[in-house]
């Protein structure tokens, strides 16, 4: 859960060498309350922030989820600012990489002799 809590100083440097030792090695997920303007103030340095969403955004699929939590929507009566009023929206489904079409041509057509 990145921006939950402000990272501590030094700890962006840390989490940039995680994330940059696993850059196209491995998949990662990753979870945010925060948009990517305010990674800057997360770790304490735009600079890192920015480097680390290079390397987060390059091959991502990035899934937007809007509304109310899932998990307190039986108590959402409870919550002041809620009020039962939102409504829990189903993400989106993440669209699929096409490959690349083929750059070979077509063999031609052999005659009989």
């Amino acid at each position: 859960e990145i921006g939950y809590l402000t990272v501590a100083s030094g700890g962006g440097n840390l989490f940039f060498q995680l994330v940059n030792a696993r850059y196209e090695r491995g998949a990662m997920i990753l979870t945010s309350n925060r948009g990517f303007s305010e990674w800057g103030e997360v770790f304490g340095d735009t600079v890192v922030a920015s480097a680390l969403l290079d390397r987060l955004l390059h091959h991502a699929v990035v899934v937007r989820i809007e509304g109310a939590s899932y998990r307190l929507r039986k108590h959402a009566d409870l919550l002041p600012d809620t009020a039962g009023t939102r409504q829990v929206t189903p993400p989106l489904q993440p669209t699929r990489r096409r490959s690349r079409p083929s750059t070979q041509q077509p063999a031609e057509p052999q005659s009989a002799p």
